[in-house]
């Protein structure tokens, strides 16, 4: 690819309005120095010294949508709680849009609470409810959706399984998006894997499709074979394999794979770099890559 067509895609980028439509969650991070054990039990203690909040899930692709020069709208589930508050108050900071976010008293907003200790990660503490809607929810949800999608150039499903992307809400949105012929990516978890037919774009990691087709990922044959099943199977125009330190396989009708490895740097932490992936690639598509 030319130099001058991937500044053009940059240039068309900005402005697109993309719909991220998926799990909504707070990344709280505690951090300090390790200076002794804890005379209670053999874990460290840890003296804090900075607290920060940062976007998680859904919201995270929404800020890499916005630093790409998108027009980026989240809808998604949030409590009626103090960490809500929180969630919100990064919205603002942010300069992004607020219209999309439902609050129910049903869960409470999720927010995952990392503690890291001399710069290392010591413990995780998520606090969740994991739930998928009634009824009356489903409907909300499907009312909003309706509000937000006509104006989007693009849509990603971004789906943690915490209750937001039921069977039946997934369905609904690809009816839609077929109908109104909807630049669609997804970024799928465990459940409903295979709910996803008729996608743009199906982007998986290589966990998630061994699992989800059963089958051992080891060998390049045997992805060639999952990817050409995943294919066959939602129907979709392309499937893209993240595959971490691997790289990228790229998978269409007809068509001979593309393998892109990865150009290592050093990293620290390499949290949301699917987030990323999906964001950047769903923004191009928007501006016609």
């Amino acid at each position: 690819m030319l130099a001058e067509r991937i500044e053009t895609i940059f240039n068309e980028i900005k402005g697109k309005r993309i719909l991220v439509v998926g799990d909504v969650m707070i990344d709280r991070y505690l951090r300090g120095a390790v200076k002794r054990i804890s005379p209670e039990a053999p874990v460290p203690v840890v003296d804090m010294e900075s607290e920060t909040y940062h976007f998680g899930g859904a919201a995270n692709v929404t800020l890499n949508l916005k630093t790409l020069g998108c027009k980026p709208v989240t809808m998604g589930l949030l409590g009626r709680d103090h960490n809500a508050g929180i969630f919100l108050d990064l919205i603002e900071k942010a300069g992004l849009d607020n219209t999309g976010f439902i609050q129910t008293t049903d869960r409470p907003t999720t927010i995952k609470t990392r503690v890291i200790g001399d710069n290392q990660h010591i413990v995780r503490i998520d606090h969740e409810q994991i739930l998928y809607g009634n009824e009356l929810l489903e409907q909300e949800l499907r009312t909003r959706f309706d509000y937000l999608a006509p104006d989007a150039d693009a849509i990603i499903l971004e789906d943690y399984n915490k209750g937001l992307l039921s069977a039946g809400f997934i369905r609904y949105i690809l009816d839609y998006s077929k109908r109104a012929k909807k630049i669609i990516t997804v970024d799928p978890k465990f459940n409903n894997f295979l709910e996803y037919g008729g996608a743009t774009v199906f982007k998986p990691n290589i966990i998630e499709t061994a699992r989800a087709l059963g089958l051992p990922l080891e060998k390049e044959e045997q992805i060639e074979k999952a990817g050409r099943t995943l294919l066959q199977k939602l129907k979709a125009r392309t499937v893209m394999l993240t595959r971490g330190a691997d790289g990228i396989s790229i998978f269409e009708e007809q068509k001979q794979t593309i393998h892109l490895p990865v150009k290592t740097r050093k990293v620290a932490d390499v949290s949301g770099a699917g987030d990323t992936v999906i964001a950047v690639m769903t923004a191009a598509l928007s501006a016609d890559a």
